[in-house]
């Protein structure tokens, strides 16, 4: 691919396309990078030479989502951007060819939705996964009411979503929320690897699988993003929200008062 992104970088390894997030250090994402990201796993999926895909990222973090405190006008903290950007995410979702995410940091809010995203994800002890919607007094977006259950269960997405909390690489493998643990310095070798291994196989076969798998899946995910944007509409316009932000930027426990 020749084409070049101001926000990521793309390559290819025998038939693998790897697209690397670089943003560093924290990979904050808005409607601009889920478009390139977009832009960039559509034309892979155009490519007959390429069989499987990676998405990495430079830096500290995988991603950690929107940046609400200093960039408020990003991610789904408005009406307008959010509407955007959950349509630029509708198109990740209905990538045709296998996904492996290498999250060697941190994916946070709608980091850990990009990171659902994909059909695989390699991590390493270091890495850390949070929902923290609810610490924000915010819910939940970038479709994981839909992707987070479908991976771990209702009873543990609605855990992670109703505390906010955050686990270890260790426990996302143990609960199913990624599926390889190596040294953090070997996540994007691994991934790229598994991406590799899925590459070996039948391009049609393989693409057909996960067409019947993943059968509703982009059209489900479009369906949640519809649902927690009308929500998020007027939960931005609250004082619990307010706080959230202020508190999170503020490194200190938020005090809500449900209004």
């Amino acid at each position: 691919m020749s084409v070049s992104y101001k926000d990521i970088g793309v390559s290819a390894q025998g038939h693998v396309g790897i697209v690397e997030i670089r943003r560093p250090p924290h990979n904050f994402f808005d409607n601009s990078l889920i478009n390139q990201i977009a832009d960039a796993f559509e034309a892979f999926d155009r490519d007959d030479n390429c069989r499987a895909k990676v998405l990495c990222a430079e830096g500290k973090s995988f991603c950690a989502g929107a940046d609400f405190a200093n960039r408020p006008e990003t991610g789904s903290a408005t009406s307008e951007t959010g509407k955007h950007l959950y349509k630029e995410a509708t198109r990740l979702f209905r990538s045709t060819k296998p996904i492996v995410a290498a999250v060697q940091g941190p994916a946070i809010g709608g980091g850990l939705g990009l990171a659902v995203m994909a059909d695989f994800r390699v991590t390493c002890p270091e890495a850390r996964f949070s929902a923290n919607f609810s610490r924000l007094a915010f819910h939940p977006g970038f479709a994981l009411t839909f992707t987070l259950p479908r991976l771990v269960g209702q009873q543990k997405a609605a855990l992670l979503f109703y505390t906010g909390r955050r686990i270890d690489g260790e426990e996302a493998v143990k609960i199913g929320l990624a599926d390889m643990l190596v040294p953090i310095g070997e996540v994007r070798p691994a991934a790229i690897g598994l991406a590799a291994e899925i590459a070996q196989s039948g391009p049609l076969a393989v693409r057909s699988m996960r067409e019947t798998l993943r059968r509703g899946f982009a059209d489900a995910a479009e369906a949640a993003t519809e649902r927690e944007l009308m929500e998020q509409e007027w939960q931005r316009r609250t004082e619990d929200f307010r706080e959230g932000v202020k508190a999170m930027d503020e490194r200190r426990t938020p005090r809500f008062v449900g209004r």
